[in-house]
């Protein structure tokens, strides 16, 4: 089929060059001329694995291009809008700037009967509002949310484990068979389809995010718990994830969730609950939020008390600053915060990251960035591990304890072995541990 992917961030870009991989014709399209000269070039903007080598063997079939000019899109059959929705900076509601933008850009060049696919994260109601703006051009509108996860994109988009049609009820046949025949490699391997509504495909993915989030803080409330009573929340996590009820993925205690997606969606989902006189029926997600943000602060609380509260002019090593391990990204990212809020207490703050030091340095250069693993380690007076990198998991305690000057870890995302790091000699201090 031929399809067109608004917006060339994250989503748009996975989505376009996975897509094409799988025979689509596909042009992206996007008003950053450098993000597009790159991703024409073969190169990605961002770090994602996987991603790089489907985008070059895209470009080299010859199946996938990229353009600023929307008149590009003329002859596709499926619209897809990959634009971002951050949140407000006036508040805690979605920004639909750029998905409204999208819309009005691509309006001129709709042809009657093609599809408009919105894939990115909105609040429930936008999709209704946006097909009677669609529907004068005689294109139709389906909600069709994405559920990627970062460092897991291409397989996500490839192999998703569920899709989701959120299309009209006067064109539920044709906007299906359309949306069929886009995934219908997918669908050969029995991925689950669910055919909805607007407004329930909106709600999916708000929904899920805000399961992920509330169990993510549920566990780190409990780690609060456990630390002031000797308890081991990892044990505990443990326990309660044999209850096939509950379940063990996403009970990892530590420094909190962050990246584009949780956060803001969980504060946007609440503001519109509260648009929608419903204020009450997600009340409790402020308070997934505020533990979330509690657990940052509890790290940095850790690590000034190990230097009597004075931690001016100590040298403390932050491994991390991607918000999670296999990527890039940094917003609203724990590692990052840790680290600033570290640094504006006065510590000399020198921190490593795989993949996320150039987006860091641009984002706060006023931090200190090391060159290398070893380089942040060298001379530290303390260690804080941050970001779930499997070089952080694999670091030998003895080795590491003749590098630094005072052998004390904060493991800020329980992925050390404390017997081992405080049978080397380590004072080790973990979340909830």
């Amino acid at each position: 089929m031929k399809l067109s992917v608004i917006g060339c961030g994250y989503l748009g870009a996975v989505h376009a060059a996975a897509m094409a991989s799988l025979g689509h014709d596909v042009v992206g399209i996007d008003v950053d001329e450098t993000k597009i000269a790159l991703l024409a070039n073969g190169e990605t903007p961002f770090f994602e694995p996987g991603l790089d080598e489907i985008l070059r063997d895209a470009l080299a079939s010859g199946r996938l291009r990229f353009s600023t000019d929307y008149a590009e899109i003329a002859d596709a059959d499926v619209h897809f809008i990959g634009v971002g929705t951050p949140q407000r900076r006036d508040g805690a509601g979605a920004d639909l700037t750029y998905v409204d933008s999208a819309i009005q850009d691509i309006l001129p060049h709709l042809k009657p009967g093609s599809l408009v696919a919105g894939k990115s994260t909105v609040p429930v109601g936008t999709a209704a509002r946006l097909a009677e703006i669609v529907a004068p051009s005689g294109a139709r509108l389906a909600w069709n949310p994405e559920f990627l996860r970062e460092g897991f994109a291409v397989k996500d988009t490839i192999e998703p484990d569920r899709l989701v049609y959120g299309v009209a009820d006067a064109t539920r046949d044709e906007d299906t068979a359309i949306l069929d025949a886009v995934y219908a490699k997918a669908l050969a391997a029995d991925t689950p389809r669910l055919v909805t509504d607007y407004a329930t495909a909106e709600l999916v993915k708000v929904a899920a995010n805000s399961f992920l989030a509330t169990k993510i803080s549920f566990i780190n409330a409990m780690a609060e718990i456990a630390e002031v009573t000797g308890a081991d929340v990892t044990q505990l996590a443990d326990a309660i994830g044999h209850d096939v009820r509950i379940g063990r993925r996403f009970l990892n205690a530590g420094v909190g969730f962050g990246g584009g997606c949780l956060p803001k969606d969980i504060r946007a989902f609440a503001a519109r609950a509260e648009e929608l006189g419903k204020g009450e029926s997600v009340a409790f997600l402020k308070q997934v939020d505020e533990i979330n943000l509690r657990r940052r602060q509890r790290v940095v609380d850790l690590v000034v008390d190990s230097f009597d509260g004075q931690p001016f002019d100590r040298r403390v090593a932050v491994l991390g600053l991607a918000f999670k391990p296999d990527s890039d990204d940094i917003r609203d990212s724990p590692a990052l915060d840790v680290a600033v809020r570290l640094k504006g207490l006065g510590a000399e703050v020198v921190s490593y990251d795989p993949e996320a030091m150039e987006t860091a340095r641009r984002a706060h250069p006023q931090l200190t960035y090391a060159a290398s693993l070893d380089e942040a380690l060298r001379g530290a007076e303390a260690v804080v591990v941050v970001t779930e990198w499997k070089q952080f998991r694999a670091l030998d305690p003895e080795r590491t304890a003749e590098l630094v000057d005072r052998p004390v870890v904060f493991d800020g995302r329980n992925i050390l072995d404390p017997s081992a790091w405080r049978a080397a000699g380590w004072t080790y201090t973990g979340m909830g541990r």
